[in-house]
């Protein structure tokens, strides 16, 4: 079928009507192959008519010119329990030129399944009034396999969510960057996300969806907590969802399982990139032999067009966690225990005391005084129980005890989970010493570590055992709110071997990333110190970044890595001596400090031309 228009008349419509159909199965996907070209050819759209709704649902759009070909269009439609017809529209607004067309038409999986004489079996519900036989784990999943509903029938309200009214008993996280959004219809943004819910299949139906447009920044996150649980055994407990991942720069979903409140929880699932305009179904096995919690985690990509939907969220074999006799007690909301962080040999609770603290700034832990998020993390302990300082990185780290310090890899994070023996090959940093070495090892890996000079001692290692030519390891410190004029990174670097690669000091700030320092190929079986000049910079990160080079001769190691004179000035009430000059901040600094090309006041004073 093809639109043949040769005048020019304003705003004329094109409209192909399908027969009526009864109703489809859950599987049911629609296809067809389309051609839109010519230089105003227009828009077109497929329309979804539900008996009974007023408002058509919007299935599929062409926006433009799509070049002179025919091109594939696959619409999920899923279960739909009424008659229902498709309208195929086409407006021109005054001058159309081009050819749109359609062809081959196709419905799969559409019917529902059929009647069987028998289901056996504990993995088998056998429908009531359709006799179809159905996998028991589409039971109290919020679809209609059966095509009568009894798979749905007497499940249990607070084991199911289908986001019409609400959140049900699902939470917002307050300790993310934003919130997850409740809509019905397309998403506000063209080619990404959702245009209808799974729940319904039309525009009626709501669900949750992520907001990747302004003000959202790239790997912002978005994190929703369900009810607890009871402990379950292996394998007895399932949550079930639906997931929708459109768009060029969809970035990620994940599925945390934790048992402490104030944890991230460990990975049980995650799912990056673009997985075309469907909704897809999501089974996780669940076992826990503690109260436990789910945590659905959205994470926002570079750039606007990276909606992420979420829909229909079950839990089969569950039961919901009756906090009464909760052998924590019931101090956390949730009613899991808390992680308490050690500081100093003090334990310290890690749910917040009672403060008046706002969404800008910080609690101490101890003592719920609010102190400025630009505090957090800028080597100087602003709060008395150190707290403030407690999630960063250490003003100095040797590795000893198998400490990082705070340093952390953001790509093995995004790996870990089901991924263990892929982790296992990757190129990436990791711990070592000198008496761990295998035999080729001794050439080109450090005998000793620079703290202690023995084969006890750990450093931190780029193993280009691993990996290939090209390959790059990042190890990054957490965000550090502000650093003074003096600051400085000194560490001690240890590259030999014939092929040892390069390692970078880079400078990451609202994801722009600069060098700060660079150094390449065999620099001898020593270990080097390195020096490098920060001064004042706020909100940003460190890394560390080795690259491998052409073989496995060759790794990079760093250790005893300190951030020397990092704390922000403070501005004491003396005033200055003869020796010393008052910046335009009453801060003092030695007179031998002017003009010396270093901020030493922090509002660049001291370098003023006069």
């Amino acid at each position: 079928m093809f639109i043949l228009k040769k005048s020019n008349s304003i705003s004329q419509i094109a409209r192909l009507r399908s027969p009526k159909f009864r109703q489809t199965g859950s599987n049911c996907t629609l296809s067809f192959w389309y051609y839109n070209y010519g230089p105003s050819v227009g828009a077109a759209e497929l329309q979804l008519l539900v008996d009974g709704l007023r408002q058509p649902t919007v299935l599929w759009r062409t926006y433009y010119s799509e070049g002179r070909q025919w091109l594939k269009a696959v619409i999920q439609l899923g279960r739909l329990p009424r008659p229902f017809q498709f309208s195929l529209d086409k407006i021109s607004l005054g001058f159309y030129e081009g050819v749109s067309a359609i062809d081959d038409i196709r419905f799969e999986n559409c019917a529902l399944p059929p009647p069987a004489l028998s289901c056996e079996g504990p993995n088998h519900f056998w429908c009531r009034h359709t006799k179809a036989c159905i996998d028991s784990l589409l039971v109290c999943d919020l679809v209609d396999d059966c095509g009568d509903g009894s798979d749905e029938d007497s499940c249990d309200p607070d084991l199911q969510c289908n986001f019409e009214n609400g959140l049900c008993n699902w939470e917002q996280d307050v300790q993310d960057d934003f919130d997850w959004v409740r809509i019905r219809g397309p998403t506000p943004t063209v080619n990404t996300g959702p245009l209808k819910d799974h729940t319904t299949g039309t525009a009626r139906g709501h669900y949750l969806y992520l907001e990747s447009s302004e003000p959202r920044q790239f790997r912002d996150t978005a994190v929703l907590l369900s009810p607890l649980f009871n402990p379950s055994g292996r394998g007895t407990c399932v949550f079930r969802f639906h997931y929708h991942m459109f768009g060029k720069e969809v970035y990620k979903l994940s599925v945390f399982q934790r048992t402490v409140s104030n944890a991230k929880g460990w990975l049980l699932w995650y799912k990056f990139g673009n997985q075309e305009n469907r909704w897809i179904r999501q089974s996780l096995f669940i076992s826990s032999s503690k109260p436990f919690q789910i945590l659905v985690k959205g994470t926002v990509g570079d750039g606007f067009t990276g909606d992420i939907g979420l829909d229909d969220v079950s839990f089969l074999g569950c039961t919901l966690y009756n906090g009464a006799q909760h052998p924590f007690g019931s101090s956390f909301k949730g009613n899991l225990p808390t992680i308490s962080t050690t500081t100093s040999g003090t334990s310290v609770p890690a749910t917040l005391p009672m403060n008046n603290c706002t969404e800008n700034e910080f609690v101490c832990r101890a003592s719920g005084h609010c102190i400025q998020m630009i505090q957090k993390c800028d080597f100087r302990p602003d709060c008395s129980d150190k707290s403030d300082e407690s999630a960063c990185v250490t003003e100095v780290c040797d590795f000893e005890d198998k400490n990082l310090c705070g340093w952390h890899q953001p790509a093995l994070e995004q790996m870990s989970g089901n991924y263990s023996i892929l982790i296992t090959k990757t190129f990436k940093w990791q711990l070592g010493r000198g008496a761990n070495l295998y035999p080729e090892q001794e050439q080109h890996c450090p005998l000793t570590d620079h703290t202690t000079c023995t084969e006890e001692g750990w450093y931190l290692f780029a193993d280009s055992s691993n990996g290939e030519f090209g390959h790059t390891a990042d190890i990054a410190t957490p965000v550090i709110s502000l650093t003074g004029p003096r600051c400085k990174i000194v560490f001690w670097n240890h590259m030999n071997g014939s092929t040892v690669g390069s390692l970078e000091v880079l400078y990451k700030s609202s994801n722009k990333i600069s060098k700060l320092w660079t150094q390449s190929g065999s620099q001898g079986p020593q270990w080097n110190r390195a020096e490098v000049f920060l001064g004042i910079r706020s909100n940003f990160q460190i890394i560390f970044r080795a690259k491998r080079g052409v073989s496995y001769m060759g790794d990079v190691a760093v250790d005893d890595i300190t951030f020397e004179d990092c704390s922000p000035l403070l501005i004491s009430d003396k005033p200055c001596t003869s020796e010393e000059f008052m910046c335009a901040n009453k801060y003092c600094i030695p007179k031998n400090n002017l003009c010396d090309f270093v901020n030493d006041c922090e509002d660049n004073s001291d370098e003023s031309p006069s």
